[in-house]
């Protein structure tokens, strides 16, 4: 069984690094954070698959940090991106 959980976590291991490679050659922002959320969420269940492939509960904590970091770094891009468009001008012809 620990084979199957191993195989598996390195199969989300390629996707992660996949998809990371097509989403961190974007300019844009948004889809660069998104990357980050996927890096959260994969890495998450990767080591939530190789904790329970070693029998080692303590990989259980390193998955829920690195989901909150994951969540918190999306909170504060939310909030920095909501604050940059009040800080820019309107456009003429537009009205607030």
């Amino acid at each position: 069984m620990a084979d199957v959980l191993t195989a598996i976590a390195l199969f989300i291991l390629a996707a992660i690094a996949l998809g990371l490679f097509a989403v961190l050659r974007s300019r844009v922002a948004i889809e660069r954070m998104m990357a980050v959320q996927l890096l959260g969420t994969g890495g998450a269940a990767t080591l939530l698959l190789l904790g329970a492939a070693t029998a080692q509960p303590a990989l259980a904590d390193v998955a829920l940090l690195l989901v909150l970091l994951s969540a918190f770094s999306c909170a504060a891009f939310t909030l920095g991106e909501r604050g940059a468009a009040a800080d820019e001008p309107a456009e003429p012809g537009q009205s607030s």
